[in-house]
């Protein structure tokens, strides 16, 4: 339906990319049948300065896949059973990731991992290359606005009030067929 999303495009920032990552196809493939659905909110994580970012405390194993080079799929258990689906961006060795919020039908990153069979089994997809997920662009590109991140208050004040959650503008944009 659009054209996959290359290396090119994800050695961006994270602060680029998640505005930029609105209205892009979200794609998975399941048992043979390709889903696509529309990104509908984001959130960026900037490094090991921003403490609401993952890899604030330094390189673990939980957090490498985050110093990788960007389009890898970074995919995390949250609560103990909510897997959460980031997009690796920017140059290797300087983490920094999108969480994707949300896609048409879907609001809430672990409701749509949920619906797409996302799971810590394709923690570590190159997106670029993979059969089994990756993003792709059909030229759409709704508006949408910015607010704050959430579910990070043990996150300083200053990473707290950042305006790096980006959110579709009702209406904007047509749900994918087919």
């Amino acid at each position: 339906m659009g054209d996959r999303l290359d290396r090119e495009y994800y050695k961006q920032s994270a602060k680029v990319l998640a505005p930029d990552l609105i209205g892009k196809l979200l794609c998975r493939k399941v048992d043979g049948k390709i889903e696509r659905y529309r990104i509908t909110e984001t959130e960026c994580y900037c490094g090991e300065e921003d403490t609401a970012c993952h890899a604030s405390k330094g390189k673990t194993e939980r957090t490498r896949v985050l110093y990788e080079q960007g389009g890898i799929a970074y995919v995390y258990l949250c609560y103990g059973m909510h897997s959460l689906f980031n997009v690796v961006t920017g140059e290797e060795g300087h983490p920094e990731a999108v969480l994707i919020r949300g896609v048409e039908g879907y609001n809430g990153p672990g409701k749509l991992t949920k619906a797409m069979q996302i799971d810590r089994s394709l923690n570590e997809e190159d997106m670029t290359v993979s059969d089994q997920l990756w993003i792709e662009d059909d030229g759409t590109k709704p508006e949408c606005y910015a607010a704050k991140r959430v579910g990070i208050d043990y996150a300083e004040p200053k990473d707290r009030d950042v305006l790096w959650r980006y959110i579709v503008s009702d209406g904007n944009y047509k749900p994918v067929k087919g």
